[in-house]
């Protein structure tokens, strides 16, 4: 119904702004993304996406219009609000939300604050074939690298490695050798740890 507010910026804080557009104030949550990307002057342009409920009409504003799409999609989650799209927008950049998606990397979305397994499981399970989609990605690299890259933590873990010390390690393995295979990282994170 509203799809931008271009007017003058009245109040900012991390989670919402305020903005004149002809004498009324609206007042809009952003992400933490978006408040890093507000402009430094008094006249902006946000583009916003309009909830009604029962009980509130609320307004959420977007520097990007890309960021604007994964909110959108985010909501299209059963069990995901405006509120836990908002902290997924905040904890991480649009872009490794959209990799960990493509990726299926459940281990990145649940370290969101207020994700658990399943509701991570369900965001990649649900929005998978859409980002894909939608973004163009290479679908075969992202998922095989996580692939490798979790096969082999859950090998170092079974022999005993702690799991943070083996992701530094594997991290490090996979940014110099991207195609690396599972034994491959194995082998070299045994060397390294």
């Amino acid at each position: 119904m509203i799809a931008h507010i271009q007017g003058k910026l009245v109040e900012k804080t991390p989670t919402d702004v305020v903005i004149d557009c002809n004498g009324v104030g609206y007042h809009i949550n952003i992400s933490l993304h978006t408040f890093s990307l507000l402009p430094q002057s008094d006249y902006i342009k946000l583009y916003t996406y309009l909830q009604i409920k029962e009980d509130a009409h609320s307004l959420y504003g977007f520097v990007e219009k890309s960021e604007r799409e994964l909110f959108k999609l985010l909501l299209s989650v059963s069990g995901i609000g405006a509120g836990i799209a908002r902290t997924m927008l905040s904890s991480l950049d649009p872009k490794q939300i959209i990799q960990a998606i493509a990726g299926g990397d459940v281990g990145t979305i649940q370290s969101i604050k207020g994700i658990g397994n399943k509701t991570a499981q369900r965001v990649i399970l649900d929005l998978r074939d859409k980002v894909l989609k939608i973004y163009d990605l290479d679908e075969i690299s992202v998922a095989q690298h996580n692939i490798n890259r979790e096969e082999s933590l859950s090998a170092l873990e079974v022999l005993g490695y702690v799991r943070k010390n083996a992701e530094k390690v594997v991290d490090k393995i996979l940014k110099d050798n991207p195609e690396a295979s599972v034994e491959t990282i194995i082998k070299q994170a045994l060397k390294n740890l």
